[in-house]
């Protein structure tokens, strides 16, 4: 894995961009071969074939063992999806299911931490999960206008909120995805 050294964001570096074929991608059967981030994304009744797409992105590109597919979330394989996805609907695995309570009884029987990400009184910023060694984690993102479903917060262990200062205190479910993936997946990547 490739991170940004303190000596080329000083400048001390030569600045060149990294060719693609110099990025160390794995291929489908090495992505799928690799230890995964213990967690797992579950989209309930999202719209946008545009945002499950870039969620298998997301969870490609964070090593994350599954997306789950809730309600009328659209399912692969679609042109749509597709196109945001760019081949991660073939490394990450998926599952549909018709309703949120499906998916989080097939989450419990793997023992597994529920968290939906959600603004309410409860709720914690993502720096603040805390997760023993391995332990797996399934993280609940809802539809673009109405968010989680109260039935999903019901369902779940905890809620995590991105703090946010604006004026519209809403951001993109792919956007989200991508902030709150990214924490659970530095957390693991200390272990």
């Amino acid at each position: 894995m490739k991170f940004i050294s303190s000596a080329y964001l000083s400048g001390a570096m030569e600045k060149r961009k990294i060719p693609n074929e110099e990025l160390g991608r794995k291929s489908v059967k090495e992505f799928r071969a690799s230890e995964k981030t213990p967690a797992i994304i579950v989209l309930e009744n999202v719209r946008s074939m545009n945002n499950v797409g870039s969620v298998f992105r997301t969870a490609d590109a964070f090593l994350f063992e599954a997306v789950y597919l809730c309600g009328y979330t659209p399912v692969p394989p679609h042109r749509e999806i597709h196109k945001t996805a760019l081949g991660a609907t073939e490394t990450v695995t998926w599952k549909h299911f018709n309703t949120i309570a499906e998916a989080v009884e097939s989450i419990r029987e793997m023992n597994v931490k529920i968290f939906s990400v959600e603004q309410t009184e409860q709720s914690i910023s993502p720096e603040k999960i805390s997760l023993t060694n391995g332990e797996r984690i399934a993280l609940i993102f809802g539809n673009e206008v109405e968010g989680v479903s109260e039935e999903a917060i019901g369902l779940s262990d905890g809620v995590i909120e991105i703090p946010q200062a604006g004026m519209k205190h809403s951001l993109n479910i792919a956007v989200s995805a991508g902030i709150v993936c990214w924490e659970i997946f530095k957390k693991n990547l200390k272990k």
